[in-house]
């Protein structure tokens, strides 16, 4: 089934997205709500997990064949991926796992979503400078900014895709290509990307991304990705019986840990997280992720032109090409947002209230691929 025909078939978009029958939900750059099948395949799962060893539960190649879904998605390779769970910890693995030398620095934006700025200032302990990148507009980060602000000692540049809050997507290949050309490791959050745009680790080292947003999965189940080339260079900062030879569940002198990406986890998978990440990625493969790649742009160019003509400012109205994200933030000046957040969330349609760092209060849409232009329009009329 085409996304178009996906739209167009309320009672098979109900079905598959049950969230539909009750709301317009515009709020996937927080938490999606999960679709039918996501469901579904966790409370089989679960159910299966009743009648015995919940690990006999677990098809043999089901672990093999989740790697090798999320790896196609990124165009990585299966034994690159690591299953460790929220954003969060993946950062904390690269920031906490490399050997940093004193007088090494390392270049992050200050006003990134926290989880990919705490784990690199923790860094400072170790006499690592965390440089801020300096940029004239919120999330706006291009090439130029990156190759004007390191030098011999930069280390390592972390990253967002795409910006929580404007919706700037960075161009992950022109800045990767770069950073690799000066042999500086290149870290990405990708969550707001993953399920929503096309992703290329080709130039990236490392990348962490949760399913709980545009990839439509549960809360902490996300992937960890760790090119194949250095990851000599990322020891595993934990440690248990998966990742470390354990022949026959004996613990050994020496510590060898697994030849792949495997290294990074350290015990039991959580697996019911995984039926449903299996389940969100099959479903992502299924209507393909160039389709919604463009069907999102449409609707984020839609929803600019709409709130333009209702008086609203909007963050990053028109990025080139290869910057358009699918989040559109916006607010009018001397206007309640709080106020309007509070009136479309009582009609049923969820959206999200943040605030910039001057204190701006803005509404957040980011729809996916299942919501229709009605939906849009609905939400747009009720501001």
């Amino acid at each position: 089934m085409t996304i178009a025909e996906l739209q167009a078939n309320e009672e098979i978009r109900q079905r598959e997205f049950p969230v539909c029958a009750s709301k317009v939900f515009l709020s996937h750059a927080g938490v999606c709500p999960l679709p039918r099948r996501v469901a579904d395949a966790i409370a089989r799962h679960a159910d299966d997990c009743t009648r015995g060893d919940q690990e006999d539960a677990v098809p043999k190649e089901f672990t093999a064949e989740t790697r090798s879904l999320a790896a196609s998605l990124i165009q990585a390779r299966p034994d690159e991926i690591a299953f460790v769970g929220p954003t969060s910890l993946g950062l904390s693995f690269v920031a906490g796992g490399l050997p940093w030398r004193r007088g090494d620095n390392v270049l992050v934006y200050f006003n990134d979503y926290p989880s990919n700025v705490y784990p690199w200032l923790a860094l400072a302990e170790q006499g690592v400078e965390v440089r801020y990148l300096n940029i004239r507009e919120l999330g706006k980060i291009r090439l130029v900014d990156v190759q004007g602000q390191v030098d011999e000692n930069t280390r390592l540049v972390a990253l967002a895709s795409c910006h929580y809050i404007s919706g700037w997507r960075i161009n992950l290949e022109a800045i990767g290509k770069f950073l690799r050309s000066r042999d500086i490791l290149f870290c990405v959050d990708g969550i707001q990307t993953l399920g929503a745009m096309p992703l290329s680790v080709r130039n990236v080292d490392f990348l962490a991304a949760d399913a709980h947003k545009w990839l439509l999965g549960p809360c902490a189940a996300g992937i960890l990705y760790v090119r194949r080339e250095v990851r000599d260079r990322l020891r595993p900062i934990v440690h248990g019986w998966h990742n470390v030879r354990s022949p026959n569940f004996l613990t050994q002198e020496d510590m060898r840990y697994r030849p792949d990406a495997g290294r990074y986890e350290a015990g039991t998978h959580n697996f019911a997280g995984i039926f449903g990440l299996r389940a969100a990625l099959e479903l992502i493969h299924e209507y393909g992720i160039t389709e919604i790649g463009l069907d999102l742009v449409r609707k984020r160019m839609s929803l600019v032109e709409a709130l333009h003509q209702r008086g609203y400012t909007v963050l990053q109205p028109a990025p080139p090409p290869d910057n358009i994200g699918a989040i559109v933030s916006f607010f009018r000046p001397a206007t309640d947002m709080s106020a309007i957040h509070s009136r479309l969330l009582d009609a049923g349609v969820v959206s999200s209230l943040r605030e910039l760092p001057d204190h701006t209060v803005v509404i957040r849409f980011s729809p996916h691929f299942y919501n229709t232009d009605r939906e849009l329009e609905r939400a747009v009329s009720l501001l």
